[in-house]
């Protein structure tokens, strides 16, 4: 992630706040690759020695903001069953992250992330979202897989034909790896 811990609060959130939203808000307006660290310092109100003190460089910046667009605003709905859960939150996540916003950020998290922390993050933002659905059925009383096993047959699959192979890349296919894990999964 970025260089420095983040605080809660106080001038180092305030500083990542805007930064983040001057990459955001210029992204939109002048297109990612247009992006230099002087035109985000500028519009965020700081220093570009600011932005490469806590950043490093554009594309560790570019990461950080990426990390925090991934990271899922609202818990996975509870559609009563685990199938109907998992297969929901799997569209979901297909649909966000194959979209040509979801790849560029994906993309971003993994390019600006020399130590691997980012996309340790990421891949723990879907990790608590699959605990809480795997959680939620468990306590219904149903039979569950365990979480790297959500991981291995669905999120491993989908993140790589989303980067590699994304034709055929619809709700059905999703649908099947969700089917496919539950019946490996069954007694």
């Amino acid at each position: 992630m970025s260089r420095q811990m983040v605080r809660p609060g106080g001038r180092s959130a305030r500083v990542q706040a805007s930064v983040h939203a001057a990459v955001r808000e210029l992204s939109a307006e002048v297109g990612r690759d247009a992006l230099t660290v002087p035109m985000i310092a500028q519009r965020a109100g700081v220093t570009p020695s600011t932005v490469y003190r806590r950043w490093g460089d554009l594309q560790e910046l570019l990461s950080d903001v990426a990390v925090e667009h991934l990271r899922p605003e609202t818990e996975p709905a509870d559609h009563g069953t685990l199938p109907a859960d998992l297969s929901a939150w799997t569209e979901q996540f297909l649909e966000e992250m194959s979209s040509p916003a979801g790849r560029s950020y994906i993309r971003d998290a993994l390019l600006g992330d020399p130590d691997g922390s980012n996309a340790g993050q990421c891949s723990a933002y879907a990790a608590e979202q699959i605990d809480l659905i795997l959680n939620r059925a468990h306590e219904r009383g149903e039979e569950t897989p365990d979480t790297e096993t959500v991981i291995d047959r669905i999120v491993a699959p989908l993140l790589y034909r989303i980067l590699f192979r994304p034709h055929e890349l619809d709700a059905p296919y999703a649908h099947r790896l969700v089917r496919t894990l539950l019946e490996r999964s069954a007694p």
